[in-house]
């Protein structure tokens, strides 16, 4: 799995691999709970720069991390987001909790 995570201040950036399926999931919401225990994290930005291909464990990650982060407005983004990203996101209704950005 090719994903990196970067931290600036107590804002996490996750750069997401071309699949998010569900063992890619898995290796992020770990590494991502592991990080958010270590630092404080007030934002999370998933970058779907590379993303070509999500499934339904993906929308789960994003659930989980806005859970996570106590379901505070704004402390979920999406950037770099694809026509085909940006209609799984509106037709699993994910809109409503993360602010999405076409451009990174």
């Amino acid at each position: 799995m090719k994903s990196v995570f970067e931290v600036q201040g107590n804002c996490l950036t996750v750069h997401l691999p071309e699949e998010v399926d569900h063992p890619v999931s898995e290796d992020i919401r770990k590494e991502s709970d592991n990080i958010m225990r270590k630092k404080y994290i007030r934002t999370m930005i998933f970058d779907f720069s590379e993303t070509m291909f999500m499934d339904s464990s993906g929308i789960g990650l994003i659930m989980g991390r806005y859970r996570a982060m106590g379901m505070r407005g704004d402390c979920i983004r999406a950037t770099g987001v694809s026509a085909y990203i940006e209609k799984l996101l509106h037709l699993s209704g994910v809109y409503k909790f993360v602010e999405i950005c076409r451009e990174v």
